[in-house]
């Protein structure tokens, strides 16, 4: 059996926690395992239901009052009740910042181990071997699991695509009761975001801009190239660090990473500390005057040119396209 980790807030989904599905079904596929989701939660989650469609054996609700509010404690709990009630061989998770929190406390207490922030695997001689990057993502590490189950694996975003996750008859879902102890911290109020701050992690498509931009005048023909496709618009980290656009807009080590389907690099050389935070787009597009520019090894459409020659084409045929 593979469990696969549910994240969510007030139950509503995490997407990346698809991401994680789509990880497990494969696996299974490769291995001949079922797939179980687990949603650690306070109440009889209505989010299970959702999960049911998908083609799972079962979705386990985990429920203890002391799960309404993300505690390490708490979910460390659920998880080693969940883990010696069914006996997986391998745990599955979205390489989340909630997962990070609480998955190493969980694998150490069972005296396992976590493969963290993989991008892919393969199945050898009936083996896992799973891809990490290292050395902000220079170097590409193969790592395989020795020893008594459960294995513990976390994915990177866009390592898999959520939409991929297949579909099921309505898998059957299952209340268990865990037992949690008193958690030693206490969680706060929720953090508030500026009103200004996006979450781009969430979106279909994002427009970024770089040095090539020049000016921050110039980021309105970016924003207008964004609006037009009903994207988002981010930047490298020399605009934020310029504070031409606010820091919550920036992509790469130091800002968000981000797998939306179209992703769009205009005036964006390509350092890899930038491409870590959107190497696993669907398609990326990139426009540059440079044609030795790094973006361009990645890029699955490219421009050498002016971006600002090519800007306003591109928001004409678009607008053109949607009539």
């Amino acid at each position: 059996m593979i469990l696969v980790f549910i994240e969510h807030k007030n139950c509503v989904l995490n997407k990346a926690s698809l991401e994680a599905v789509a990880a497990a079904q494969n696996i299974g596929k490769d291995l001949g395992l079922s797939v179980t989701a687990v949603i650690p939660c306070d109440k009889d989650c209505s989010l299970a239901q959702e999960l049911a469609a998908y083609n799972l054996e079962k979705v386990i609700v985990a429920k203890n009052d002391k799960l309404g509010i993300y505690t390490p404690d708490a979910y460390a709990d659920a998880w080693e009740n969940v883990i010696k009630a069914t006996n997986p061989k391998y745990v599955v998770m979205a390489h989340t910042y909630q997962v990070r929190d609480f998955a190493p406390k969980i694998a150490a207490r069972l005296g396992r181990e976590v493969v963290a922030d993989c991008i892919r695997y393969r199945h050898e001689n009936g083996k896992l071997v799973f891809t990490r990057r290292i050395f902000l993502g220079k170097l590409d590490a193969d790592v395989t699991i020795e020893g008594d189950a459960p294995y513990f694996v976390t994915f990177q975003s866009g390592a898999f695509r959520g939409e991929n996750a297949e579909k099921g008859d309505g898998a059957k879902v299952e209340i268990m009761e865990v037992q949690i102890s008193e958690p030693r911290m206490r969680a706060e109020e929720p953090f508030q975001e500026v009103k200004a701050s996006v979450d781009l992690t969430k979106s279909g498509i994002i427009v970024a801009v770089g040095r090539g931009i020049k000016s921050q005048e110039n980021i309105a023909q970016a924003q207008a190239l964004a609006d037009a496709l009903g994207g988002d618009l981010a930047a490298s980290r020399p605009i934020c660090d310029a504070e031409w656009l606010p820091i919550e807009r920036q992509i790469g080590s130091s800002g968000q990473t981000v797998a939306p389907k179209v992703y769009i690099a205009l005036g964006i050389s390509g350092a890899i500390q930038h491409i870590v935070g959107m190497k696993n787009a669907g398609t990326i597009v990139a426009i540059n005057k440079d044609k030795e520019a790094p973006i361009f090894d990645i890029a699955d459409y490219g421009i050498v040119g002016d971006l600002f020659e090519a800007l306003p084409v591109m928001v004409e045929e678009i607008k053109k396209a949607k009539g």
